[in-house]
């Protein structure tokens, strides 16, 4: 009974890299195994890696993404603090850019499905903010006496406002999670 109850404990380890490498020796079995056991959670742990924004041309992304965050984040705080009566929407839009470039930068180095799906978002945001603002700053240059990150579609910026959520959109396309298998 023991010896059964043994076999049955390791059975199922063995058992599975036993069909592969031959129920003759249990030692190599389990220490098969053990190696294609790891080597199965290995692969299980780098499948998401596929999934990660974070590799290739995405690094070069999310750093544009961090100065970007950085930038924004330093011009309109210093707008704020030192001239908000002159243009409050300006000040108050280039602080929501900032914000949308934060989140965009972490979320984009992140792995899994939940950062996916806030990196879209992010960048989606930027996006159409980069065009509304655009647009208004425009046909609407009172409201927008100073210029924005987002002011003539980034022209301030070199228009890589208005590219970068299209470049962050492509990407996150060509790197989106595989579809989930019951």
């Amino acid at each position: 009974m023991n010896a059964k109850s043994s076999q049955e404990g390791t059975g199922n380890p063995a058992g599975s890299a036993s069909g592969i490498t031959g129920a003759a020796d249990a030692g190599p079995a389990a220490a098969g195994s053990t190696e294609a056991g790891s080597t199965q959670t290995g692969a299980a742990q780098t499948a998401p890696a596929t999934d990660t924004r974070n590799t290739g041309p995405g690094r070069l992304l999310i750093a544009v993404y961090a100065v970007f965050a950085i930038s924004a984040t330093a011009r309109a705080g210093y707008q704020i603090l030192t001239k908000f009566s002159e243009a409050p929407l300006a000040y108050l839009l280039s602080a929501f850019a900032a914000a949308v470039y934060v989140v965009a930068t972490v979320s984009l180095a992140k792995p899994g499905r939940t950062a996916f799906k806030v990196s879209v978002a992010a960048v989606l945001v930027e996006l159409v903010g980069v065009l509304v603002v655009g647009a208004l700053s425009v046909f609407d240059s009172v409201n927008f006496p100073h210029e924005t990150v987002w002011s003539l579609f980034g022209r301030g910026y070199g228009f890589i406002p208005l590219l970068l959520p299209i470049l962050g959109l492509i990407w996150l396309y060509r790197r989106r999670p595989a579809p989930r298998q019951h």
